[in-house]
């Protein structure tokens, strides 16, 4: 099979400026990885004795398949050992063809083994005991490491490095003072890609001590360091709801993540401060806390989310709304806002399944929070039909039976609204 490399250059001397010539360099087989076909950069030999490019090999071998794409036996083992001779025979054929546009491929860098990673994290272990310094220096060559290439930040991550970090990042928040700052902050920033942490990293990091720093970044004015302790949190509150509660008695924490929702830093930052806020309010001890977020102005900053936000974004501010929504004072602040209540009947059926149910029962709270009011306005809005509608199109058990519950209380104020009932759609609720 031909494969060309084309490139097409002006000619020179007496040529006229428009007049082009078609360069065509045809690649050597065996420069080619057989599974794209493309120049190989970093070729590896498997145990089949079949060369491949090592990004191409290592997508093969994650998808699943465990045999050679070219001989199809079953591969005795996943080693992929560089083959020098055929990356350096590539290198001098881009050198000798220099002159039709090829660029010489770099040398790969040797990724890291699992023996590389957990070296360096008992490196870390024996430095934070002794040396806050050598810590740092010791981030920052994982963190380079991670950087060259996906398969070294995989492997840092499969090998325990989260659970060494969380365990450091304890060690240096238990001190006092600002002598570990940027450490903290390197480690926090590291924390981030190396989740899963394991139930040894998560205790380390989920332990009062730890909360208590990561509130105080999450209070700062670094913007980073804001980020990353929004992102560290949610990874944390979504596992266990201890942490939760643990989290709601530090003082300050609903302050400093209402800021992130009302001055957005970047949109992972709002999504996982939006996870956070969700699982606060979800607690059983969570009353004062809704309460703190009503009164400080969290109901008017959802609403902006729901007007501009993507699909991700709209179903974790609805998933908000609807856990404030089960308290008292949560449905009075979501009464006192006028918008709320026509923006919810507008995203039914608009942006997800999970957004239609949330939106499903904050309507049922509303309507069945002994104001008549409420019912009176979703059916002026529109609500009846739509809801109808989500019958007809289909939706799951739990989504059917709340709407089939709200479409009969609307039913009660039919002779109110005769306009808004049509009946063919109450014909469809007494069966």
């Amino acid at each position: 099979m031909a494969f060309w490399w084309k490139r097409r250059r002006a000619g020179h001397g007496g040529a006229r400026k428009d007049e082009f010539l078609d360069m065509e360099l045809s690649i050597p087989t065996h420069f080619r990885c057989p599974i794209s076909l493309d120049l190989m950069k970093d070729p590896v030999t498997l145990s089949t004795g079949i060369t491949y490019d090592r990004e191409c090999i290592e997508k093969w071998i994650d998808a699943g398949n465990k045999t050679c794409p070219v001989t199809n036996q079953v591969l005795r083992s996943f080693d992929q050992i560089p083959n020098h001779a055929i990356r350096k025979m590539t290198q001098d054929w881009c050198v000798e063809n220099k002159a039709y546009g090829i660029e010489r491929i770099p040398t790969p860098r040797i990724p890291i083994t699992p023996y590389d990673v957990l070296e360096i994290c008992s490196r870390i272990e024996a430095a934070r005991q002794r040396d806050a310094k050598k810590c740092l220096d010791l981030l920052r060559k994982m963190k380079n490491l991670a950087k060259e290439s996906d398969r070294n930040k995989r492997c840092i991550v499969q090998n325990g490095a989260g659970c060494a970090l969380a365990a450091c990042f304890e060690l240096f928040a238990s001190f006092s003072g600002e002598e570990f700052t940027d450490l903290l902050k390197e480690i926090l920033s590291a924390l981030t890609w190396t989740i899963p942490l394991g139930e040894k990293g998560k205790s380390k990091l989920g332990s009062a001590i730890s909360l208590r720093c990561i509130a105080l970044f999450l209070k700062g004015d670094d913007l980073s360091s804001r980020k990353h302790a929004v992102l560290v949190l949610k990874e944390l509150v979504s596992e266990n709801q201890s942490f939760v509660n643990s989290l709601m008695e530090i003082e300050g924490i609903v302050d400093a993540l209402f800021q992130i929702v009302k001055l957005p830093i970047c949109p992972a930052a709002t999504k996982a401060c939006l996870v956070v806020i969700y699982h606060m309010t979800l607690s059983e001890n969570s009353e004062m806390v809704t309460l703190k977020f009503v009164e400080i102005g969290l109901i008017p900053c959802i609403l902006e989310i729901l007007v501009d936000g993507d699909k991700s974004t709209c179903e974790k501010a609805l998933g908000i709304l609807d856990s404030i929504s089960s308290r008292d004072q949560g449905r009075e602040g979501i009464y006192e806002n006028a918008l709320i209540m026509p923006l919810l009947v507008k995203k039914i059926l608009r942006v997800s399944d999970t957004a239609t149910w949330f939106v499903v029962s904050i309507l049922w709270k509303l309507c069945m929070g002994e104001n008549d009011n409420a019912v009176v306005e979703v059916m002026q809005l529109g609500a009846f039909e739509k809801l109808l509608v989500v019958l007809q199109v289909g939706c799951g058990e739990r989504t059917k039976s709340k709407v089939t519950k709200l479409l009969k209380l609307m039913n009660l104020f039919k002779d109110e609204l005769d306009c808004f009932a049509s009946s063919a759609g109450f014909k469809f609720l007494k069966r």
